[in-house]
């Protein structure tokens, strides 16, 4: 089992950062890839991106391509996602997940994803 909690989250203006961190319970999390979504008021959760069990491939939504960066600390058992130039329509839950140690690949969609945390929420100003 993966536990996961989300920090890092609140409320600022557009063109601002914020970087969220998740830390993760158990022994496998050097072998879970790892991901960040987002959940919007009244819309379906959304992939945001996506990194690798050694963090050496990245993936990420065209939406925040160029913005975000998502990065991981094996050492620590956290995975972060930094957010520059903020953005009003990047307002919503973001969630941390992890696959489980048995999938070695990055993933897109929400069911490639076994573990998932209780969310941040992130509210851009404008």
């Amino acid at each position: 089992q993966v536990q996961l909690v989300e920090s890092g989250g609140g409320l600022v203006q557009a063109g601002g950062s914020l970087r969220l961190s998740c830390a993760a319970s158990g022994r496998t999390f050097s072998r879970n890839a790892m991901g960040w979504f987002r959940q919007a008021p009244g819309k379906e959760r959304e992939f945001v991106a996506a990194i690798s069990r050694s963090g050496g491939n990245t993936y990420y939504a065209d939406s925040v391509k160029g913005r975000f960066t998502i990065s991981r600390d094996n050492a620590k058992n956290t995975v972060y996602l930094q957010m520059n130039s903020l953005k009003p329509e990047d307002t919503a839950v973001y969630y941390c997940a992890a696959r489980s140690a048995r999938w070695e690949g990055l993933a897109r969609t929400l069911y490639e994803y076994d573990y998932w945390g209780q969310g941040t929420q992130v509210t851009v100003s404008s």
